[in-house]
């Protein structure tokens, strides 16, 4: 028998020393990962708690990682997380260990009277509830704590829902605008301009705490969750759009072995499998690894586009000693077929009935001879930590990420006649190299009072560019009776003698930052500012091909743009003893402008000022989380689609963007659990010097000229709801079957800036099942394995006239021009 307790006093009286403390205690902790009887003495030499247990008990058991200001009793049960072994009290300070009867996985924190001790703020969270983050502050903070709207979609909201990208897994977040266009984007990162949109603003996605740029869209099965973070960010994270940020955590060795293998099917021709193993290399623990693997196939709801993805990610880690970990993280995904429709539907035949009605969903209305969109990305990255000690520490956290794209497909360029469209064919294929570094020290002190958590950190990235791009004939097509016989010189563009538009950009941005997070009993304080110096050199050309099969390539001269801006934040929130929590905050946002006008004019920076106030509610003892907040966002220098030069943008000076937002998270009991939210946003064009043409959606003709100022902004619901609970029967007789259902709505849109007319709302209800259940495979030793998980999805809408506002409607949004 080994017992910890208070040193230099007699174990036998080490209780009775300390009886008059409550087991309660609220204290700081700092204690890393490590054999779990080093960990225990450690834990007992703080509090002077008694711990007695056998030798036998924790031998070869990993304790799991204590940090941050907690009880004693919630260090105690975050220690023992996942290590099979539970405690007893055997009196008002002390306690004795047993090994627990069951060795099942264990993928979120044990909970100690119903409620989440403490959660790793990267981990899955527990049900649809995550109480921790680092992505508000880069530091492990409360969400409760944080003066703005942080949102997180769990691991097991992700899997409940079954969502295949991270645009899908954000459908029922607050303020997120997931699938602007439906189908005929992916909701990758490239540029932040491919399909999630934040409070109305093109969303910036990152991994880890540093940038994407990829071409494909993010894969569920390789995430432990995503988190939302509403507003500006550019304090923390530089260049982020005053809408806010999209936050991934990718999957990291688990300290508790865990192996899992799925299979599953679905309409469409869908075929997926899916691989998760980690383990311990070291006897110890101190070294471990897990790969996840995907491999999938499937069709979509539109003819000749598939999605097909096979994905791998290794990720090692190494606690070289008590205090310093190295984590390293490789990716290969490869996309061959991304599921994006290149040509959107049409107006007319989709949203308003043409001369022989609608046309069929499923219609294609690009050539299969010429219908290409593929992704291929890699990916290294390490994440380093060390502590000094109780006051400070060192994190540091390197990406380097390559992403290649081709794309060929055709897009509508005019209307010929009711039932005949033009179509241009198109050509595009890029390459981006993305080198992320993130450094920081983080501190704890006290000035009299006042308890202090401070970050200083220094980061930069660099992105390297090149794109290719060609234009081809126009081409009919009859929407009611299609032909596909494309013939195009882009196929064979030497014996047509065309010319591409290659360019070449090269970005590279760096900051400094500060924040102090500052504590007084109920009130929390929150200050930082960042520093931002950007540059960026841009290279444009011609690219001649010659029938022989040679090209010549002209490049032009180089042009360079240096921009800097400094942001800031402020904010407080004051917590109630019954969990109520109201806060506010001012935030600014910088994004640098990357690119020019239609003569090569270079715009303006965008520059965003937020207020945000609202009202947080953790409901005591309970994975409850309730939040409401109000926001008024400013933003200049706003860029939208040129309407006279495609692929073009313009300055329409100001955005402003206002609205409230509703949510909730929680496990309302270990078998029932919901997420909900509300949106208002109303977004409109608040200076503008541009003028719009009000469009007939019937005809497609052209009408009067209007001012865009107060207008509302094109493509930005107004409403939106969501609902969804997953239920898992707690009956013997049927333990493991559950099911789920969900609804959502999205209001009406305008489709141009000139608010000629409205793409009207949809409603999508959902509805799914799931058999759950573990087996134990006998092997050299007892190994806790997950198995078949089987449920079948089917999207409905509440009403067959929602069915097809659903199906056009968004597709309506994607047009290249109003009225086609």
């Amino acid at each position: 028998m080994v017992v910890f307790g208070l040193p230099g006093v007699p174990r036998a009286l080490a209780a009775t020393a300390t009886g008059a403390a409550a087991f309660a205690d609220v204290r700081r902790f700092e204690i890393p990962p490590q054999p779990l009887a080093r960990a225990l003495a450690a834990y007992g030499a703080q509090t002077g708690i008694q711990i007695a247990f056998d030798s036998a008990t924790v031998s070869g058991a990993k304790s799991g990682a204590v940090s941050g200001q907690m009880t004693d009793q919630q260090a105690l049960s975050r220690i023992l997380a996942s290590t099979g072994v539970t405690y007893r009290k055997t009196g008002s300070r002390s306690v004795s260990l047993v090994r627990g009867a069951s060795t099942s996985i264990m993928l979120g924190p044990v909970r100690v009277g119903g409620v989440v001790a403490h959660q790793d703020p990267t981990g899955p969270g527990v049900g649809y509830y995550a109480g921790n983050t680092m992505a508000g502050t880069k530091t492990d903070t409360a969400l409760i704590d944080i003066p703005n709207s942080i949102y997180v979609v769990t691991k097991q909201q992700m899997v409940d829902q079954q969502a295949q990208s991270v645009a899908q897994a954000l459908r029922y977040s607050a303020g997120v605008y997931a699938e602007p266009q439906g189908t005929n984007l992916t909701g990758s990162a490239y540029s932040g301009f491919d399909g999630i949109k934040q409070r109305g603003f093109n969303s910036s996605q990152y991994v880890d705490g540093i940038l994407s740029d990829s071409f494909a869209a993010g894969e569920t099965a390789f995430l432990d969750r995503i988190e939302v973070v509403n507003g500006p960010a550019s304090v923390m994270y530089g260049q982020t759009t005053p809408g806010g940020m999209v936050g991934m955590s990718l999957k990291k060795p688990t300290e508790t072995p865990m192996h899992e293998a799925t299979v599953g099917f679905g309409n469409w021709g869908r075929y997926e499998a899916t691989f998760d193993s980690s383990d311990r290399i070291t006897r110890s623990g101190n070294l471990r690894y897990r790969v996840a693997a995907i491999g999938v196939t499937q069709g979509t709801q539109m003819d000749y586009v598939n999605y097909q993805r096979v994905g791998v990610l290794p990720s090692l880690t190494w606690d070289i000693d008590s205090k310093t970990s190295l984590t390293v993280l490789g990716s290969y995904m490869y996309t061959p077929q991304t599921g994006a429709a290149g040509t959107e539907y049409p107006l007319v035949g989709t949203l308003i009935p043409g001369p022989e009605g609608r046309v069929p969903r499923h219609r294609f209305f690009g050539d299969p001879s010429w219908n290409a969109d593929s992704a291929r990305d890699a990916m290294f990255e390490y994440q380093f930590r060390h502590i000094f000690n109780k006051y400070i520490e060192f994190s540091q956290s390197f990406r380097w990420e390559t992403s290649r794209n081709d794309m060929r497909y055709l897009y509508f360029s005019g209307r010929l006649s009711p039932s005949e469209f033009d179509r241009t064919a198109w050509y595009s294929a890029g390459k981006n190299r993305t080198v992320g570094l993130d450094s920081r020290m983080t501190g704890h002190v006290n000035t009299g009072p006042l308890s202090h958590t401070w970050i200083v950190g220094s980061d930069f990235r660099q992105i390297k560019t090149t794109t290719d791009i060609m234009f081809g004939e126009d081409d009919p097509i009859d929407i009611y009776h299609p032909v596909y016989n494309l013939h195009t010189c882009l196929k064979t563009p030497g014996a047509c003698g065309m010319s591409s538009y290659p360019d070449w950009d090269d970005y590279f941005q760096e900051g400094l930052y500060f924040q102090d997070q500052i504590k007084w009993k109920g009130l929390s304080v929150l200050l930082g500012g960042r520093q931002d110096w950007v540059s960026r050199e841009y290279i444009g050309g011609t690219r001649n091909y010659y029938a022989d099969g040679s090209a010549a390539t002209k490049r032009g001269k180089p042009s360079d743009q240096n921009q800097a801006a400094f942001t800031w934040r402020a904010g407080l929130v004051y917590k109630f003893d019954f969990g109520l929590a109201p806060y506010f905050s001012y935030a600014t946002s910088f994004v640098p402008q990357t690119s020019s006008d239609w003569m090569g004019r270079p715009f303006a920076p965008l520059v965003g000022k937020q207020f945000e106030a609202g009202l947080k509610y953790q409901v005591p003892k309970t994975d409850v989380l309730l939040t409401a907040s109000a926001f008024h966002i400013n933003e200049n220098h706003y860029l939208i689609g040129d309407p006279d030069h495609t692929n073009y943008n313009a300055d329409a000076g100001r955005v402003t963007s206002k609205g409230v937002e509703l949510s909730a998270s929680a496990n309302v009991t270990k078998d029932l659990h919901v997420v909900a939210s509300y949106t208002y946003t109303d977004m409109r064009y608040a200076r503008s010097n541009l003028t719009a043409t009000v469009v007939d959606a019937a005809t497609g003709d052209e009408g009067r000229t209007v001012s865009e100022q107060g207008r509302y902004v094109q493509g930005t619901p107004r409403n939106m709801m969501s609902l969804f609970f997953d239920y898992t029967l707690p009956f013997e007789r049927v333990k493991g079957f559950g099911f789920n259902w969900g609804i959502r709505y999205v209001g009406f849109t305008y489709a141009d800036a000139a608010n000629s007319f409205k793409v009207p709302p949809l409603c999508i209800v959902r509805y799914g099942s799931a058999l759950r259940f573990r087996f134990d495979v006998q092997a050299s030793e007892r190994i806790a394995c997950a198995g078949c998980r089987f449920e079948p999805y089917q999207q409905i809408l509440c009403y067959l006239v929602r069915y097809e506002r659903l199906l056009y409607g968004t597709g309506a949004q994607g047009l290249r021009k109003p009225g086609l």
